[in-house]
C-alpha cells in the first residue's frame, strides 16, 4: 500500500490514487511539461487515518442525518466531521512516509524547509463531465515538516466542508466513495499567475488561446480582488488578437512574519502588462503542447516565477479539461463551417504565395 507517491510515478489512470489535481501533474510531467516538483500523499493514506481512528462509519452516520438544502444542518455536519479528522492521530507511517518525502524535496531544491503548496485532490475533481474543482482547500507558502503534516490533515477534512457536502449530495456523488488525496508542491514565488484557455470562453473558438494573469499569486484573481490582464492569440499565426491591460491594484504575495496577504501594487506597476510578449508567447506554446497530449480543450493554470530566468520560470501549477464548451454541441461555429474548417481557413489565408 503505497502512502505517498511522487508525480513523476502517477498519470492520468492514476485518479483514484491520488485524484484529479494530482494525477493531471503526473500526466504532464510524462508529456515534458514544466511542473514544479513535489508528491501526492495518496488516497489509501486518507483511508488508514479514518478507519485507524474508527471515526469511517461515524462519518457516515453523521452524513445520513445531514437535510438536503439546510444549511444548519450543512453546517452542523461539517464542523463535526471537520472536527473527528482533525482531532485524529496521524498513523506513523503515514508520517515516516511524508517526511521522506519531503525531506527528500527539500534535498532536491537544495532549500532547507522548502516552501510548498498543499493541496488537495480529491477523486471528484478535474473530471471531463463535472466541475468540482475548488471544491476542497488549498494552503500557499507551507514551510516544514510539522507545518505539512498539519496542513494534509486540514485539506483531508476540506472533503467536508457545508459547500462540498451540498454539492456532491445535488451531483449524486456518492461521500463514501469520494476520497481525497494532498498534493506537495514547491511553492513558485510568482511575479504573475493566472489561467489559460485552449479555446476562447466566450464563444467556444476553437482557433484561439485566452490568456489572463495578473502581478503575485493567482488567489488574487480566483477570489476576484483584481480584474486581470487578458491576452487572445491566434493558434495559428500567434498573433495577439485581443490586449486588455487592467487597473491591478492588489497582489496575492508572501511577506515574512505575516504569510500570504493581498498588498496594494505600486501606482506604477497597477497598468503596466503582468508579463511580456515572449512569456505570452511561451505560455500560449505549453498550452497547445497540453491540449495536443490531452487530445480536448483545457483549462490551465499557470505561473511566472520572480527569481528564475526565461523561459525556466514559467510553470504549469494545473491542467483540466475545459467543462463549459467541451460539452455542448460539436457542430458549426459559424454558418456550415466546422471549428476545424475555420482553424484552417484561418491557416491558408496566411500563406502568401510568391509571384
Amino acid at each position: 500500500m503505497a502512502y505517498v507517491l511522487g508525480f513523476e510515478e502517477v498519470n492520468k489512470f492514476s485518479l483514484p490514487t491520488v485524484g484529479g489535481k494530482n494525477a493531471s501533474l503526473g500526466e504532464m510531467l510524462k508529456a515534458s511539461i514544466r511542473v514544479p516538483p513535489g508528491f501526492a500523499i495518496t488516497t489509501n493514506s486518507y483511508l488508514e487515518l479514518i478507519t485507524s481512528a474508527r471515526i469511517d462509519v461515524e462519518i457516515q452516520n453523521i452524513l445520513a442525518r445531514v437535510v438536503p438544502n439546510d444549511i444548519p444542518s450543512l453546517d452542523k455536519a461539517s464542523a463535526a466531521i471537520q472536527n473527528l479528522i482533525m482531532n485524529a492521530p496521524m498513523p506513523t507511517a503515514i508520517a515516516d512516509a511524508i517526511e521522506e518525502n519531503y525531506c527528500m524535496l527539500c534535498d532536491n531544491c537544495n532549500i532547507n524547509d522548502l516552501p510548498v503548496a498543499v493541496r488537495s485532490s480529491a477523486t471528484a475533481e478535474d473530471l471531463p463531465d463535472a466541475s468540482f474543482a475548488g471544491q476542497q482547500d488549498t494552503y500557499l507558502w507551507v514551510k516544514g515538516l510539522e507545518a505539512v503534516i498539519q496542513t494534509t490533515q486540514k485539506c483531508w477534512a476540506s472533503l467536508f466542508t457545508a459547500r462540498a457536502i451540498d454539492y456532491r449530495a445535488r451531483m449524486n456523488f456518492p461521500h463514501d466513495k469520494t476520497l481525497i488525496s494532498v498534493g506537495v508542491q514547491k511553492m513558485v514565488d510568482s511575479r504573475t499567475s493566472g489561467v489559460m484557455f485552449t479555446l476562447n470562453p466566450i464563444n467556444g473558438d476553437p482557433s484561439k488561446v485566452v490568456v489572463e494573469g495578473s502581478w503575485g499569486f493567482g488567489e488574487a484573481i480566483v477570489s476576484g480582488a483584481v480584474t486581470p490582464d487578458k491576452f487572445v492569440v491566434d493558434k495559428v499565426v500567434r498573433e495577439v488578437n485581443e490586449r486588455t491591460i487592467s487597473t491591478k491594484m492588489i497582489e496575492c504575495v508572501y511577506q515574512a512574519g505575516d504569510g500570504v496577504i493581498h498588498r496594494v501594487v505600486e501606482a506604477e506597476r497597477q497598468t503596466t502588462p503582468c508579463m511580456n510578449d515572449a512569456e505570452l508567447q511561451e505560455l500560449v506554446t505549453i498550452a497547445k503542447r497540453i491540449e495536443e497530449h490531452y487530445g480536448r480543450p483545457m483549462d490551465i493554470e499557470w505561473a511566472i516565477d520572480h527569481d528564475l530566468a526565461f523561459p525556466e520560470n514559467v510553470f504549469i501549477v494545473q491542467s483540466r479539461p475545459e467543462t463549459v464548451w467541451s460539452q455542448r454541441s460539436q457542430g458549426a461555429l459559424l454558418g456550415k463551417k466546422s471549428g476545424y474548417e475555420l482553424l484552417m481557413e484561418k491557416a491558408m489565408s496566411q500563406i502568401k504565395v510568391k509571384s
